[in-house]
């Protein structure tokens, strides 16, 4: 639209024109956690089929976190420069399961928790939900982790530096893995949170970007993304079954610790600190409760 109609469509709508910009405006607390909320009921009312599948999509496409760090470091060698460089590419998996809205557990951890915070009788709803996809998730991962290790999808040599990544990633004690854990659970949780708050697509691309290369760089645990690289250890005989399932135990552990405790609970925390707040989104719930029951 030419400069001159979109400031006559201005004068001629002032209200339209004030809303937009209001829009655009920076969101406030309420305003993320009614966002949250919504999103949550949205993922609530899906069939436990239908998250079952967008879990196993999610599980298979968080192995092209692990995929890009590893053809890096094989194709490179092993130095700081080069996992630097291959840690760029951690984030892959995330932009394509976060803004393709397929299931991931570790996300799990602030939607539907935050509405279960506003309104408690959801929480079986949640846990319907969790029992669904973490499991759905580790399917999908193990799935990636076979058509890179038993198929001659990858060349040897990727196979084998994902499976390195794995084998340390399982070998670490269990202190280290749970409160790495806790550290990825509460930056994965944050990006959640912060995506609910943009306006662009861009933004949230740039937002998943920045905080989830923190995570790989920081080489902390998180359940779903490093399974397809530990389940590739164990596929390749290089780690045994029991050491995954020690360290899925540890990390889902962690990052549910680190998501809930982090940071649903603290920016439930500053919405409810004020009791008109609070009630505006008690009564936003009740309402969407009232229109759209989850259970229909």
């Amino acid at each position: 639209m030419p400069v001159e109609e979109q400031d006559r469509s201005a004068q001629q709508n002032p209200e339209s024109s004030s809303e937009s910009q209001k829009d655009l405006g920076r969101p406030s607390a309420q305003d993320i956690y009614k966002q949250v909320a919504e999103n949550a009921r949205e993922e609530l009312k899906r069939t436990t089929m239908s998250l079952a599948i967008s879990g196993f999509a999610g599980g298979i496409f968080m192995g092209l976190s692990a995929l890009g760090i590893a053809i890096v470091l094989a194709q490179l060698g092993t130095s700081p420069a080069t996992s630097f460089i291959g840690f760029m590419f951690y984030p892959l998996g995330f932009i394509v399961v976060i803004l393709g809205r397929a299931q991931l557990f570790t996300e799990n951890t602030l939607y539907p928790v935050a509405l279960v915070f506003a309104q408690k009788k959801h929480i079986w709803h949640t846990l319907r939900l969790w029992a669904t996809v973490l499991p759905a998730n580790v399917l999908g991962a193990l799935t990636f982790a076979a058509l890179a290790t038993r198929t001659q999808a990858l060349k040897p040599e990727f196979a084998t530096a994902l499976a390195q990544l794995g084998l340390e990633s399982s070998e670490q004690g269990a202190a280290r893995i749970f409160w790495s854990a806790v550290m990825a659970g509460w930056i994965i949780a944050t990006v959640a949170w912060l995506v609910s708050a943009s306006h662009s697509i861009t933004g949230s691309i740039m937002v998943i970007w920045t905080l989830t290369f923190v995570v790989g760089l920081g080489h902390f645990s998180h359940c779903i993304a490093g399974s397809g690289e530990v389940l590739a250890a164990v596929l390749l005989g290089k780690a045994p079954a029991l050491a995954y399932l020690r360290w899925l135990a540890l990390a889902a552990a962690g990052n549910v610790c680190g998501g809930i405790g982090m940071v649903t609970l603290l920016e439930y925390g500053q919405v409810i600190a004020d009791d008109e707040t609070a009630k505006a989104i008690t009564d936003f719930v009740e309402k969407k409760d009232e229109e759209q029951p989850i259970d229909a």
